[in-house]
């Protein structure tokens, strides 16, 4: 039996610690540098320091409750905590998982592009063509949310109508199409903010917040009758053991890490926890982002509404209306010039390393390589540069409990959790959506005397729904592991994100999205998670 150390308040450790190594005075705990079998304990405990974690906790400084923040990795890359997240990749070719999360504080914003937009309204509904598709709450619902989320991540007013964008910039003029079929949906960019260097002073100098690095949870333990969590255990390379004990335990890591940590977590449950449905880790969901089309202006345009590199820009979109009478799924269409887009090779090519420094450095020499080539060209073919777009596509993936994650029994990782194994599967519905989508754009581009679109190979057999070609990628959005649905047969977490049958354990972050939509996850989980913190302050005050 083991004896552990309580930890409460400001911590109370034997004289022979090393005081100065913990950082006592900035809340900030290196775990490794605790005494062995250690017990810490709050109000509430976050697990996982990425962009809806570090949200949460925000949140929190300065109320009367402690809050537990717990961190995996540093504050810098540790290859190492980074081989946590290795796991094998069995369906559709996909990155490897061990470079498609960054295990350190501030998660994956150290390499996340900015995009901003909201969900639409036809994504939280229930539409007979899309199975298991429809929330437990309405895009309404997240609209004071989305407005608190943009202070986080430094971005302009709470407004996506294109009306308002044009009075900022008169030269955002959209193509002359049927608003009833295709419409410009508004993005705003990020600078990006890197939740490592934007919050690190914040949330460690916050007197309430206590934050633990090196701290990875490999086991959450319930009562007996698994009704409730009484404590965590969490574990790192030092080879320490320590146990959190909160009234409200909150898992914030990400799509994959959130269904891995409840599924290993079988002593008791013997399925995981929150698994009596087997549901925990079915409906993982990526958007598709993959290069569909070309479109050939019948004169120049700089397309400057459509063109990256400003505070806002616009993607084509397929309306509601359209998107019900033809029963196809939701999509963004990005425009970039041709003669840059050819000299850029698929993501799923370039992000291959394991190591995600080294990926990363892969696709900017790719992007930095095709922007000074097309520079080049450029100086001898400029009326073709604004002449010719490649239209490249970023949709939703239809929810199927055969795309899931599940536990590699016969490999476990350094701190002895079984690593994970990703069955990414694709649907006729996706491809069928995105052919449909690009015939409706070419229609309207011909009509209107614009120009005219010419599909990419893989999309012309119009008897082909099932094959997709190697450039096939996904935008690094892992969602749906968790979904959100008020029924536990159909859904882990309800309305509140807090698992079904179990009174103080709640999950945030995009895990819990019961559909994909077609736009960056970010800006959505945060506004979950602002809500989520909303709702479990409701909890502790009525509780007191």
């Amino acid at each position: 039996m083991h004896t552990f150390l309580i930890i409460t308040g400001k911590f109370q450790l034997p004289v022979a610690t090393d005081i100065s190594k913990l950082k006592l005075e900035t809340m900030h705990i290196d775990a490794r540098q605790l005494n062995n079998n250690s017990i810490i304990e709050g109000d509430i405990c976050i697990v996982g320091a990425g962009a809806a974690g570090i949200r949460m906790a925000l949140d929190w400084i300065g109320s009367p409750y402690k809050v537990i923040l717990l961190e995996g990795g540093g504050f810098e890359y540790d290859d190492k905590v980074q081989d946590l997240y290795a796991g094998k990749s069995i369906g559709q070719p996909y990155y490897p998982l061990k470079s498609a999360r960054l295990h350190l504080f501030g998660g994956t914003t150290g390499h996340w592009a900015g995009m901003c937009t909201t969900f639409d309204e036809i994504d939280f509904k229930k539409r007979d063509w899309v199975p298991y598709s429809g929330w437990p709450i309405t895009r309404a619902d997240l609209d004071p949310f989305y407005a608190r989320a943009h202070k986080v991540v430094e971005i302009g007013p709470y407004n996506y109508n294109l009306s308002y964008w044009q009075k900022q910039e008169p030269t955002f003029i959209p193509f002359p199409l049927d608003k009833e079929i295709v419409w410009s949906k508004m993005w705003q960019f990020s600078p990006p903010t890197r939740f490592n260097t934007r919050y690190r002073d914040t949330i460690v100098n916050a007197k309430n917040i206590h934050l633990y690095t090196y701290a990875n949870v490999v086991d959450i333990k319930a009562n007996e009758i698994v009704s409730a969590i009484q404590d965590l255990v969490m574990k790192n390379y030092a080879g320490k053991t320590h146990k959190v004990k909160a009234k409200y335990f909150i898992l914030a890591c990400c799509g994959i890490q959130n269904s891995r940590l409840l599924l290993t977590s079988n002593k008791q449950a013997k399925h995981g926890l929150g698994n009596d449905n087997d549901l925990v880790g079915r409906f993982f969901m990526e958007h598709l982002e993959i290069k569909s089309a070309e479109l050939w202006l019948n004169k120049v345009d700089t397309m400057k509404l459509y063109a990256l590199g400003k505070k806002a820009h616009a993607e084509l979109a397929i309306t509601e209306n359209t998107q019900t009478e033809l029963k196809i799924l939701n999509d963004t269409v990005s425009l970039s010039p041709l003669l840059l887009a050819k000299n850029i090779q698929p993501n799923i090519k370039l992000w291959s390393k394991q190591d995600p420094r080294q990926s990363a450095d892969a696709l900017h020499k790719n992007n930095d390589d095709a922007g000074t080539m097309s520079k080049k060209v450029f100086m001898r073919l400029s009326s073709e540069y604004n002449q010719a777009y490649e239209l490249f596509t970023r949709i939703e993936q239809m929810p199927n409990p055969d795309s899931r994650v599940t536990l590699d029994l016969e490999e476990k990782d350094a701190l002895g959790v079984p690593r994970t194994k990703l069955n990414w599967v694709l649907n006729p519905l996706e491809k069928r959506s995105i052919r449909t989508i690009y015939h409706l754009i070419g229609q309207q581009m011909g009509m209107t005397g614009i120009g005219r679109v010419k599909l990419m190979e893989y999309l012309q057999d119009e008897n082909d729904d099932t094959t997709w070609p190697a450039s096939t990628g996904g935008g690094w959005h892992h969602m749906g592991t968790t979904r959100m649905n008020n029924d536990p047969k159909q859904g882990v977490v309800d309305q509140n994100c807090k698992v079904h049958g179990i009174s103080n354990l709640f999950i945030v972050g995009s895990s819990c999205y019961t559909t994909s939509g077609s736009v960056n996850p970010t800006l959505t989980l945060i506004a979950l998670s602002i809500r989520l913190s909303d709702h479990v302050k409701e909890r502790l005050q009525s509780n007191s």
